[in-house]
C-alpha cells in the first residue's frame, strides 16, 4: 500500500487547506515527525557505549538526517507560502491599476 493510500484522509485535508504542494509537504513533515519520535524512543534503549546519555552513533546519524530533512521541508513550505502571498498581492495591484 502506498503512502497516498495510507494517508489519504490527511492528504485530502492538508491539500484542501494549503494547496497540493504545501499539503503534501505538510503530510511528509508529519511522517518525519512521527518517525523522529519512534527513533528517539528507540534511542532510549540503544545507548552509546562511550556516552550512555546519548543514543548509539547510528541512531544519532538517522536522527540528524531526519531533522535536516524536516528543516528543508519547512523551508520549502515557507518559500511556497511567501510566493503565494506575493502572487496574490501582485494580482491585487494589477486589478487596481487596470480596473475602473
Amino acid at each position: 500500500m502506498s503512502v497516498f493510500d495510507e494517508r489519504k484522509a490527511d492528504l485530502e485535508k492538508h491539500e484542501f487547506m494549503m494547496g497540493a504542494e504545501r499539503g503534501r509537504l505538510a503530510v511528509a513533515l508529519d511522517l518525519l515527525t512521527d518517525s523522529l519520535i519512534l527513533v528517539g524512543q528507540h534511542g532510549v534503549y540503544c545507548t552509546s557505549s562511550r556516552n550512555p546519555g546519548k543514543p548509539a552513533l547510528d541512531l544519532q546519524a538517522v536522527l540528524s538526517g531526519m531533522e535536516g530533512a524536516k528543516a528543508l521541508i519547512q523551508s520549502v513550505m515557507e518559500e511556497l507560502r511567501k510566493s503565494r502571498e506575493q502572487g496574490s498581492e501582485n494580482r491585487g495591484q494589477f486589478q487596481r491599476r487596470v480596473g475602473p
